[in-house]
């Protein structure tokens, strides 16, 4: 089933230089392709809406100024099975975690600054592609 999803690469992605590696990663798997993408430092606004739910957290605070630190790639990516397949590109939120071969496992340095972001169902990918690009869903 063709589906889209949001995926975010982080200021650390951008900062370490690894945004190419990345896009690579997800232009290689078959049958995926980016619909939208932009680079844009996030203002304090949208990252309040899109990290909504974790407000009140101990880690909400720190992740918004981190995110907030620099710019990040902005993208819509579509093709079967996309939301599962990103979140198996990026791995778990741990590095340590994470598999070789994903980019958390590959790249990853610490939990906080995990270099990617996808949405975690259709959902989510509905209510955040909306948040990042709001004509385009």
């Amino acid at each position: 089933m063709s589906q889209r999803t949001l995926v975010l690469l982080k200021p650390d992605a951008v900062r370490r230089g690894l945004v190419g590696e990345i896009i690579g990663r997800i232009e290689r798997k078959a049958g995926w392709s980016i619909a939208a993408m932009e680079l844009r430092t996030l203002d304090r606004a949208t990252l309040e809406q899109h990290y909504a739910e974790h407000e009140g957290r101990p880690f909400y605070e720190p992740l918004v100024e981190f995110m907030a630190s620099g710019p990040s790639v902005v993208m819509v990516v579509e093709g079967e099975r996309v939301i599962e397949g990103i979140r198996a590109l990026a791995g778990p939120t741990d590095p340590i975690a994470a598999a070789p071969g994903s980019v958390r496992g590959d790249f990853g340095t610490i939990v906080r600054e995990n270099l990617i972001h996808a949405s975690d169902s259709e959902e989510s990918a509905q209510r955040e592609m909306k948040i990042f690009f709001p004509s385009f869903s």
